[in-house]
């Protein structure tokens, strides 16, 4: 490698992308083609980028397997800022096998920290905790000891584990601190703000409050009966009944809980289930229906017992009764949190990291797009939605993620 190339290498490693493009702006040979890649995309043209790095893998030689990879690595990396989550990503795991074979232990560990990312965008936690501990964290670039810490701070905000969040985001803090690159540091303190805001509101017999994510941690501990809005989840301890896809069971749940440790009269609980504003004799039929559904689906947490106007929730061993609800709730409430890094993200992977269908995300941006919540650029394919101004504080327990069994 010629000292150009070697001296552009080390400018984008220290984060300095026009030292780098001073040296290999006029060359067309596929290193250069391969630095000036990444160049461009430290400097935000990702197009650009990954066109580049693309021309670069082509020129590399059959017996420049390494170099190849690396490119496939960096235009992985790409993809994932572009919040492109399917296609580019499927080449990552043979590229890293391809740098562990041929002794590139720096660049095969940057690979599986991208994994890790990738596997944590889209809500695979365990999978992405299994990929990040396999990662030799020593191997890493020193740049990249930023990023692999800042994955394992989402990892434990998305488990709700806020000591283990705390603990990695100091990690994050002295890796950026340590490269000297005031994007990585910049990135920590978005973390540390995410990590800072209210996770949840409050809402019990005593009042409501902004809960941050310790505080959370410690309610789901205690042995509250918790109805959980934010995961659409009832839950005593690690005894969890999960209600996602049942809205009008976990209406009815969270209505009984909201009036513990008073009862919820029929006509109350038919406008939260049914949104209906007088309550006939169709509505009481169904009523009686989905409150029998809801005191069998209850039944390991609390029993409901019928009075003169209404129902009232008996947990059977939990001392008091909480919600747990977003800080601020709306329509489409999953998809503003995804949309609150910051990023770009196309239709495609939104509908990836929430499991649901494309078409499903398209309405529900273009509903946030009327309502002035979101903005997109570009058409087609290259269409991508942000939100610039995202309403309240968006939080982490929103984002996609299992459920959390104690």
């Amino acid at each position: 490698m010629d000292s150009l190339i070697t001296a552009a290498a080390r400018a984008l490693a220290a984060g300095d992308p026009l030292a780098a493009l001073k040296r290999v702006a006029l060359r067309d040979d596929p290193p250069a083609l391969a630095l000036r890649g990444i160049a461009m995309a430290q400097l935000g043209d990702l197009a650009r980028a990954k066109g580049l790095l693309r021309h670069a893998a082509r020129g590399f030689g059959p017996n420049e397997a390494t170099a190849r990879a690396r490119c496939v690595v960096a235009e992985a990396e790409i993809a994932l800022v572009s919040r492109d989550l399917s296609r580019p990503m499927q080449t990552l795991g043979a590229a890293r096998a391809t740098l562990e074979a041929h002794g590139d232990r720096a660049n095969a560990a940057h690979a599986g920290y991208l994994e890790a990312r990738r596997l944590l965008l889209i809500g695979r936690l365990d999978e992405s905790e299994q990929t990040l501990a396999a990662v030799n964290v020593d191997a890493l670039p020193q740049a990249s000891r930023t990023g692999y810490w800042l994955v394992a701070v989402g990892i434990a905000m998305r488990r709700i584990r806020a000591g283990a969040a705390r603990a990695a985001l100091d990690r994050a803090g002295q890796a950026a601190r340590e490269t000297g690159i005031s994007a990585l540091t910049a990135e920590v303190d978005r973390a540390s703000r995410a990590l800072d805001a209210p996770a949840a509101r409050l809402i019990a017999c005593d009042g409501k409050r902004l809960l941050g994510l310790a505080e959370v941690e410690a309610l789901i501990a205690s042995d509250a009966l918790v109805v959980d809005a934010c995961r659409t989840i009832v839950r005593t301890g690690t005894t969890v009944v999960p209600l996602a896809g049942r809205p009008v069971l976990f209406a009815l749940a969270r209505a009984l809980a909201e009036a513990w440790p008073e009862d919820v009269s029929r006509e109350l609980l038919i406008a939260r289930a049914f949104r209906g504003r007088e309550a006939d004799e169709s509505h009481r039929a169904r009523l009686r229906v989905e409150i029998g559904r809801l005191r069998r689906t209850l039944r390991p947490l609390a029993g409901l017992n019928a009075t003169n106007r209404g129902f009232l929730l008996k947990p059977h061993q939990a001392r008091t009764v909480a919600v747990l609800a977003p800080p601020v709730e709306g329509d489409h409430a999953e998809v503003l949190a995804l949309l609150a890094d910051g990023e770009a993200w196309s239709s495609s992977a939104l509908a990836l990291a929430l499991g649901v269908s494309p078409r499903t995300v398209q309405r529900a941006v273009e509903a946030l797009a009327e309502a002035g919540k979101v903005e997109s650029f570009g058409r087609g394919r290259a269409r991508r939605w942000m939100a610039p101004n995202v309403p309240g504080f968006p939080t982490s327990l929103l984002l996609p993620a299992p459920l959390a069994r104690g």
